[in-house]
């Protein structure tokens, strides 16, 4: 990721990032799932951070019945040590509240900027600094492994993710 970022006239570590999740059906084949009342489906939930430029700097997959921000400080803790500059974190409405800023403030000193959506806005709107995460989960769905969570385990379900990132970071290396 350092080579892509630098290839785009970026510092190599990242210092903000963009958090979202996406809820995906699974398979009969077993494993940990839960029923998404948002959604209306039962699955798993992907929650991804990426950097600005679109890059996934992190994942973690549950069952899909666990809040975004609840899921947050998990995919969060998992960046900490890797990303040390990456403290501020765009977000939607769904990681807004008291219960997630404290469980931040356990892990260090984070600062979580909500993003919503504007009251006046008619049909589809492209919201700023949010619309890099759901570029990149557009970008991951196109592995066909990923339009379905198809894994028994959590830990397959996380490393398919990361195939998929790593081989999207290959492409954007080699293209330039």
């Amino acid at each position: 990721m350092t080579a892509a970022r630098e290839r785009a006239g970026r510092e190599a570590s990242p210092t903000a990032g963009v958090i979202d999740s996406q809820s995906v059906k699974t398979t009969e084949s077993g494993g940990i799932r839960g029923f998404d009342a948002g959604k209306k489906l039962v699955g798993r939930k992907r929650h991804i951070v990426t950097d600005t430029q679109g890059f996934m700097v992190g994942a973690v997959i549950h069952a899909a019945d666990v809040q975004d921000r609840d899921g947050a400080p998990g995919v969060l803790a998992m960046i900490r040590h890797r990303y040390p500059w990456l403290r501020h974190v765009f977000a939607d409405g769904g990681y807004a509240g008291k219960k997630l800023k404290a469980a931040l403030g356990r892990m260090g000193k984070w600062t979580i900027q909500i993003v919503k959506r504007s009251d006046k806005a008619k049909g589809f709107e492209v919201i700023p600094r949010r619309w890099v995460v759901e570029r990149t989960f557009a970008w991951l769905s196109r592995n066909r492994r990923l339009a379905k969570d198809f894994e028994r385990t959590i830990e397959s379900a996380t490393a398919w993710l990361f195939i998929a990132s790593v081989q999207l970071l290959a492409r954007r290396i080699a293209s330039h």
